[in-house]
């Protein structure tokens, strides 16, 4: 028996001016791939450990992940698909697949559904299994050309591993018992936003999960989830849908209506409403004077790497310090530029610099990089291994890192835009975040593991950035209307 499998993950923000070539990626091919997978705690790992454990022959044309950023270039695209059908074109009794589910190339608003269907086209009859993170923009097409789709049931995501094995347990009976799988799409017209996804907190999304769950759990139901979507893409099918994997087809359209009737009654509880940035600050200050210990938490959402963010708007420092906040933490704040003048400069100099602002962001104002002064405090090379929960084990590169300590804030700059994982994100360039009064991070959820254990308030934080939640910010032209909240009188029948 001969499987192949690979992980291929980019969710692409079409409004984000960062651009995606091949590096981006940092691909790995081959044997590098499969022993870059084995053992990780992703849907790869789960597929090699499935693979593994059948005896079979198991090929990894790639392993491929790239941060949230713009639409993926035509030629990085080409070079991981092909990849990926030159290992199928060679004979293959399955194929599995760790792929996002919202990825737009330059030519393809439907990247996973392209390369889907290219891999049908070679493969027609090989059972084809996909596990999808649960922002995925799922289409027909993807629908169409696999066998089972499963998604993560977790944000913060920590189940990718189960989610794999959960593919490979249907896949396993496709090869053992011939079993047929018929799958369902349903696709209510709501753009949910991604601070209402948060699985851990009771609420529309949680209770949605417990009863994908609870589907899952009746006599022939495969699979079934909720994808709650990316709404910073611009294209037809954005955002949240429904996909069921079951025995029957009936059972599964039966399974989808349901759960999207349910998701669709429950939309305006997908909906965040963002304060401005200025009541954010006025709540930090109430925080600081409030019962508790550690550092007040200020989460700027607007612009987050993990959404396609620059990780360089300053409007959340810059607030902070003109309402005269001090004993703040801020970073990771992406700004090559400001690196290099540090790093010449070296440890210890007083320096004057501007931070951030620096990548234009289309039709957003443009504003001037944050001048600040202070002493260059630590100098390291920007690589630390993560603890967990997330990605446990990972060694990280943030690029060359610099700290530029002022008399009221630590900054943290890098040269590249990183999600704060982890304390070590402050820790390797030796700044304790666990002391700092105001602690501001460039995240929405991937950092609330770490950090809100030890922090007295988490305030959310608007900023002008492209991972703002505000989607009037946003001319979409491509996505289906009308669509909720964008068009609060959306209508859609449960059947």
């Amino acid at each position: 028996m001969r499987i192949v499998t690979a992980r291929l993950n980019h969710e692409t923000n079409t409004f984000s001016p960062l651009a995606t070539p091949l590096a981006a990626f940092s691909p790995l091919w081959g044997e590098a791939a499969r022993v870059a997978g084995e053992g990780s705690a992703t849907a790869l790992g789960a597929f090699l450990a499935f693979a593994a454990s059948r005896g079979a022959a198991v090929a990894v044309p790639v392993t491929a992940h790239a941060n949230p950023s713009g639409p993926v270039a035509d030629e990085a695209f080409e070079t991981l698909a092909g990849a990926i059908l030159a290992a199928v074109a060679e004979g293959c009794d399955a194929i599995l697949l760790d792929l996002h589910g919202a990825m737009v190339t330059r030519s393809h608003d439907d990247g996973e559904g392209e390369l889907l269907a290219r891999i049908r086209a070679i493969a027609p009859e090989v059972p084809l299994g996909v596990a999808l993170d649960l922002h995925a923009n799922v289409t027909p097409r993807m629908v169409e050309h696999s066998d089972v789709i499963v998604g993560f049931k977790t944000y913060p995501h920590v189940d990718m591993a189960e989610t794999g094995a959960a593919v490979a347990r249907i896949v396993a009976r496709m090869l053992d018992e011939g079993l047929r799988t018929h799958q369902a799409w349903c696709h209510p017209p709501l753009i949910a936003h991604t601070l209402r996804m948060d699985t851990r907190v009771p609420g529309a999304m949680a209770d949605l999960v417990a009863a994908a769950r609870g589907a899952e759990a009746r006599p022939g139901i495969l699979a079934a989830t909720l994808f709650g979507g990316f709404g910073l893409a611009d294209l037809a099918e954005a955002g949240a849908s429904i996909v069921v994997a079951a025995e029957s087809r009936d059972g599964a359209e039966a399974a989808a209506q349901d759960l999207a009737a349910t998701l669709w009654a429950r939309r305006a509880e997908f909906v965040y409403e963002e304060v401005p940035l200025a009541a954010s600050i006025a709540a930090a200050r109430r925080a600081l004077d409030g019962p508790g210990t550690g550092p007040v938490l200020l989460l700027d959402h607007g612009d987050n790497c993990m959404s396609g963010g620059t990780c360089d708007v300053m409007d959340v420092l810059a607030a902070g310090l003109e309402a005269g906040l001090d004993g703040i933490v801020a970073g990771p704040i992406c700004d090559p530029a400001a690196v290099a003048a540090l790093f010449d400069a070296g440890t210890g100099a007083r320096v004057s610099l501007g931070v951030g602002n620096r990548v234009r962001l289309p039709g957003f104002p443009a504003q001037a990089p944050l001048p600040l002064s202070g002493t260059v405090a630590a100098l390291s090379d920007g690589t630390y291994v993560i603890t967990g929960p997330t990605y446990t084990g990972q060694r990280c590169g943030m690029g060359r890192a610099a700290v530029l300590a002022t008399d009221r804030a630590r900054i943290l700059v890098t040269e590249q835009p990183h999600e704060p994982w982890d304390l070590a994100v402050f820790t390797s360039s030796g700044i304790d975040p666990r002391a700092a009064r105001i602690l501001i991070l460039k995240s929405r959820m991937y950092c609330r593991p770490v950090f809100e254990p030890i922090a007295r308030a988490v305030i959310e934080c608007a900023s002008a950035g492209v991972t703002s939640s505000n989607y009037d910010l946003f001319p979409f032209a491509r996505l289906a209307r009308p669509a909720y909240p964008l068009d609060p009188a959306a209508a859609w029948p449960p059947r």
